[in-house]
């Protein structure tokens, strides 16, 4: 971090910095499951046997890279002097590691919330139709659909990511980190692939690859799961009632749908 501070200012770190370490962890983490669906690696992890076409993946790419210069950049570059005024800096000596867990742990939190209330309104028939299906182009997910949106909907949804840090003021170090925990949460979310290692076998409440894919191969109107990362939102509203259904059928009769 010192030789970051010392060579570039605040702005670039916390706007082009911003932006090149969220290209690399998403892309770097997204692509490994076109590569299995492609390669058939690992297919008797993957939830859905249906494969993307080769054109599917490679208009997702175009689409993802257009949208992060065009959208996510500029958003990033004009939203600087609000973090800036809630208090972000990139000065050492970093946060205690208690202050820094403490912040992620309340992003998250409040991500959850926001996402899964945004989420249920773009669900709507007419934000549906106009908005949130083009994220639902690919039933059969792969880690980088997760940021595959209409351009509204990245506006709409990425206040979820945001207002958690907007609000705090973090050290840059603890939005990064925040950043890079979000991406791999929603890739792993939409790889189409669930492990042994998976986190959802390890953590409480945390929903993962097979509880979100469950959401984008039901018919719009049934699919709840509609949470980003937890699953008790869902369970204390009622959401999560097909997904739940589904899972006590499988294991009445031994094998997956």
């Amino acid at each position: 971090m010192q030789y970051l501070i010392t060579h570039f200012s605040e702005f670039q770190l916390a706007t082009v910095g911003t932006f090149l370490i969220h290209e690399s962890v998403f892309f770097l983490s997204g692509l490994p499951s076109i590569y299995f669906e492609r390669s058939g690696l690992f297919s008797k992890y993957k939830i859905q046997k249906k494969n993307n076409t080769p054109e599917g993946r490679e208009k997702c790419i175009v689409r993802l890279i257009l949208y992060h210069v065009c959208v996510n950049l500029p958003v990033m570059l004009i939203s600087y002097p609000t973090f800036r005024f809630m208090g972000l800096r990139s000065s050492l000596p970093l946060p205690h590691w208690t202050v820094i867990v403490s912040q992620i742990i309340f992003y998250f939190i409040l991500e959850d919330f926001v996402f899964y209330w945004g989420h249920r309104i773009l669900h709507t028939k007419w934000l549906y139709k106009h908005v949130h299906s083009v994220h639902h182009e690919y039933a059969t997910p792969f880690g980088l659909t997760s940021e595959y949106a209409h351009p509204a909907e990245i506006l709409f949804l990425g206040f979820a990511t945001i207002i958690g840090p907007a609000l705090t003021g973090p050290h840059l170090f603890t939005l990064w980190l925040w950043m890079i925990l979000r991406v791999l949460e929603t890739v792993e979310a939409h790889s189409g692939y669930h492990f042994p290692w998976s986190p959802s076998n390890f953590l409480p409440l945390y929903g993962g690859s097979d509880f979100h894919d469950f959401h984008h191969r039901v018919l719009y109107t049934k699919s709840g799961n509609y949470a980003s990362t937890f699953v008790y939102m869902d369970w204390l509203f009622g959401t999560d009632q097909g997904y739940r259904k589904l899972k006590a059928l499988e294991e009445v009769e031994g094998k997956k749908y």
